[in-house]
């Protein structure tokens, strides 16, 4: 694994050091708040719709649009429905679900101890209702979040090598794993809780992608960082090892005050690389600004005694100038 320093140098002898500093570092400052919320008492209904609907014959229809009527446009005919049953690709979507996802104990269980969490920081938010369907793998909603429902496709969390996904840019199908489920779902409640800046700075979208992440951090605390990013480990591991050559560059290219619309598309965007537009880019995974600005979120935090929800009303100057960031070396 290559990393970038001085532009961007090769030194086997300085990645051991770090990564030995880092496994010891992680220990001593990956402390997790003591929060306790087995008492929380939250009741989370799991409706699992793909499943009833691969089971079902043109007989139910009528039951099922009355039990679930947001899935059945008014526009369509029973028909339609009807024919849907016997479809090939969704016969096929059907039974891949059905191996993948047998049952949804595990994912019950992770959503129940995530909205325990939810609770915990957002006690008057009311808890959806849960409904997994299939969507012939749009993997652009696998969650979608509307009001009293939340929506899960089933289909787009088969795992990054199955054969619905031979089509897909390689960097999204690694995300296309049930791992990254919960992820997902903790991302659709974050993003109704953090606003996006009125600034165009390259800054301010940094440190509002750290706030979306440090909030994951609040909410999941049980998974790992590479699910919170949707990273694989090498991924992740990638840009801890380059944090602060990564921050060396955007502060020597003068960017963390450009308004250039281009920024995002290199660094925070879902792309297949970053683009420091370096040979070594293709090593780099997308979205590595988005690691930066979550480090800076949670410098400013360690450092400051406030609440989360001051946390995410706070400028994002503000939070960069009192986060006194300062990369790992």
């Amino acid at each position: 694994m290559k990393y970038i320093g001085n532009y961007f140098y090769k030194m086997q002898f300085v990645i051991i050091v770090f990564l030995l500093f880092y496994a010891v570092s992680s220990c001593e400052s990956g402390k997790k708040e003591d929060i306790d919320v087995s008492k929380i008492d939250v009741l989370v209904e799991v409706s699992r719709f793909d499943k009833e609907f691969a089971e079902a014959t043109p007989a139910d229809i009528p039951r099922l649009k009355k039990k679930h009527p947001y899935l059945f446009p008014q526009k369509y005919t029973d028909s339609v429905w009807e024919s849907k049953l016997k479809d090939t690709i969704q016969l096929e979507l059907s039974s891949e679900v059905m191996k993948k996802f047998p049952d949804f104990d595990v994912e019950q269980k992770d959503l129940e101890l995530f909205f325990k969490y939810f609770k915990y920081y957002f006690p008057k938010q009311k808890i959806p209702k849960v409904v997994t369907v299939t969507s012939y793998v749009d993997y652009r909603n696998s969650v979608v979040l509307a009001d009293s429902l939340l929506l899960i496709a089933l289909d787009t969390y088969l795992g990054s090598d199955h054969k619905f996904y031979a089509g897909i840019q390689n960097y999204t199908a690694l995300t296309l794993d049930k791992e990254f489920l919960i992820s997902d779902v903790a991302n659709e409640f974050v993003k109704k809780k953090v606003r996006a800046p009125d600034e165009r700075f390259f800054l301010s979208q940094l440190i509002y992608y750290g706030k979306k992440l440090y909030l994951k951090d609040k909410l999941i605390p049980f998974k790992t960082d590479a699910q919170k990013i949707k990273y694989t480990q090498e991924q992740l591991d990638w840009v801890v090892l380059n944090e602060e050559h990564m921050w060396r560059y955007f502060v020597e290219k003068e960017l963390l005050y450009s308004t250039s619309g281009k920024l995002a598309a290199r660094f925070l965007d879902e792309a297949p690389f970053s683009k420091f537009q370096l040979e070594l880019d293709v090593e780099s995974p997308g979205r590595a600004g988005r690691y930066i600005g979550w480090q800076i979120v949670k410098a400013y935090m360690e450092k400051n005694d406030i609440s989360l929800t001051q946390l995410l009303n706070m400028p994002s100057e503000e939070i960069f100038k009192k986060s006194n960031y300062k990369p790992r070396k």
